[in-house]
């Protein structure tokens, strides 16, 4: 892969082989993060764990403190009373079994979160073919499938991410944009970690966190010492 000479000349503002302290780590991907637009801070965390196991898996969403600076639009399916509910605390779409064919037929994919009531998921269960492989499925781990909607759009407007392994047993969630401070970008990182760390599965032997390293859009991803956030 051939990359660009900011690429080149931000690998050489640090030692790549070296595991640095958190508050470092932000720092040097912060300062190379120098594209025309506000890019993304992304965590990568390799875990030392067998997600093919059901009880290996690890997934689960967290609040962080200062948002991850992306507007986001939230799509709810709803019934009843629920609807009305939903409309209020600020879903930008709220709808039931007329959405199918629009999501279906029309790939209408102008959301980034799927909240749905309980009564709904037999409905939102015909679009698993299409949510799924976009991991926009609701789940009740992620709190994305539950009665309060309220609380569930008023948490995800406020910065709650989702994290969950992937094929290659890894976790990518964004931690803010690079024009947050550095104290933003630590607390928000810190915050994802705590809670990784505490949906260790019982049944995880070695060790848990494998490789942490954060990583702007465009940028170098920088490693971060493990066995100091365990």
């Amino acid at each position: 892969m051939k990359r660009g000479k900011k690429y080149i000349e931000a690998t050489k503002a640090y030692d790549k082989a070296q595991l640095y302290d958190t508050a470092e780590a932000v720092g040097i991907v912060k300062k190379n993060a120098v594209a025309k637009f506000d890019e993304t801070i992304e965590c990568h965390v390799r875990l030392g764990v067998d997600g093919r196991h059901a009880d290996q898996q690890v997934r689960g969403a967290v609040v962080l403190p200062h948002g991850t600076g992306k507007t986001v639009r939230v799509l709810v399916f709803a019934k009843g009373d629920k609807v009305n509910e939903a409309e209020a605390a600020g879903a930008d779409y709220v709808g039931g079994d007329e959405l199918i064919p629009k999501i279906q037929n029309d790939g209408w994919l102008d959301f980034d979160v799927v909240v749905a009531t309980p009564d709904m998921m037999g409905v939102v269960g015909r679009l698993g073919k299409v949510l799924g492989p976009k991991g926009l499925m609701p789940n009740p781990k992620a709190g994305t499938v539950t009665m309060n909607v309220t609380q569930a759009i008023a948490d995800i407007k406020a910065g709650k991410v989702e994290y969950r392994l992937d094929k290659a047993n890894i976790i990518h969630v964004p931690v803010g944009k690079a024009s947050f401070t550095e104290e933003q970008l630590a607390d928000n990182f810190q915050t994802l970690m705590g809670a990784i760390i505490k949906a260790k599965p019982a049944t995880s032997k070695g060790t848990y966190l494998r490789s942490v390293t954060l990583t702007s859009t465009m940028g170098p991803g920088v490693k971060i010492n493990a066995a100091k956030l365990q």
